[in-house]
């Protein structure tokens, strides 16, 4: 009798003594392993699939609610419109405001003093950024230091912007200085007091991990420290982005330098004549582009916490 026969034999010998059914075999075909690929506590590993839908969808998702949120404050501005509260001439309604709104942006100077005013903000924002930055990375890392400034960090923090523009004003008369001492004054502190408690929760094995790799001084900031402080730092950023622009509309609407038409100086001049609705198209003019700056903000944030793992996508 053959060998591939006899050790049949036995096959169905043993499966006749024991009652289990063979399972059928052929010569040359390889068991189906694809459809079996992830069982048991493998398929535990797999996150679950998630439909996120279409592209519109999404879009219109995350859309609705910002519209809903318009269409209320706008019904409600209405309401009180009709309510005749205040003459038309000192609170107009939406209508009067969105037209002249629409009026305004088609003129080439309205842009102008967009983009100075933007100006401005983005250089007096980096300028923040920069000395917050080292502020908070020195802190940080020399115990003395830290006693001794910690707290007046956030005193600085907590000081209304407004207060420094009578100071400036001395310091550095009307001029842009006075106006981009008192953003970078305001927005600094927010910025450092990030820095220092992102890196205050820093965990103790990544840096003594970092000290066997051999990293020191600026390395070990570069490479380990700032990357792991980010979550913290972004969000001093984003505090500190708010101080910044809140200050440079304080200081448009006081320190006024001839020949720069900014937004807070038309504001003013609006508020001069006594056009309400000049004055409420340029508040609304600055609602929108602290929100789109905010979206910004959001955007890297939802990005790093996505690298962090920190999201379901």
């Amino acid at each position: 009798m053959p060998a591939e026969s006899a050790t049949g034999a036995a096959v169905q010998g043993l499966a006749g003594d024991t009652g289990i059914q063979p399972p059928p075999h052929k010569v040359g075909v390889k068991p189906d392993t694809q459809s079996n690929e992830v069982s048991g506590l493998d398929a535990l590993e797999l996150a679950p699939k998630t439909d996120k839908g279409a592209l519109g969808k999404r879009i219109w998702r995350s859309t609705w609610p910002k519209l809903l949120a318009i269409a209320i404050v706008v019904l409600a501005w209405q309401i009180v419109v009709w309510s005749k509260w205040k003459p038309d001439y000192v609170l107009p309604g939406p209508g009067t405001v969105f037209g002249d709104l629409g009026d305004v942006i088609t003129t080439g100077a309205f842009w102008d003093g967009v983009l100075l005013t933007l100006r401005r903000a983005v250089t007096g924002f980096a300028l923040a950024v920069l000395i917050g930055t080292v502020i908070g990375a020195a802190v940080s890392r020399f115990a003395p230091l830290r006693a001794a400034i910690g707290s007046l960090i956030t005193g600085l923090q907590t000081m209304p912007s407004i207060m420094w523009f009578p100071l400036a004003i001395l310091l550095f008369q009307i001029s842009e200085s006075a106006i981009m001492f008192v953003v970078i004054i305001g927005a600094a502190p927010s910025v450092a007091n990030g820095l220092i408690s992102g890196i205050d929760y820093v965990p103790r094995t990544w840096l003594r991990v970092g000290k066997v790799l051999g990293m020191k001084g600026i390395a070990e900031y570069r490479h380990l420290i700032l990357p792991a402080s980010l979550p913290s730092f972004i969000s001093g950023l984003k505090q500190g982005w708010a101080f910044s622009w809140r200050s440079l509309m304080a200081g448009e609407l006081l320190v006024i330098v001839p020949g720069a038409l900014s937004i807070g100086v038309r504001m003013q001049q609006a508020r001069d004549l006594s056009d309400s609705s000049l004055v409420i198209c340029y508040i609304i003019v600055v609602l929108v582009i602290g929100i789109l700056i905010d979206v910004l903000f959001n955007a890297a944030d939802n990005a790093l916490r996505k690298r962090w793992g920190l999201t379901g996508s």
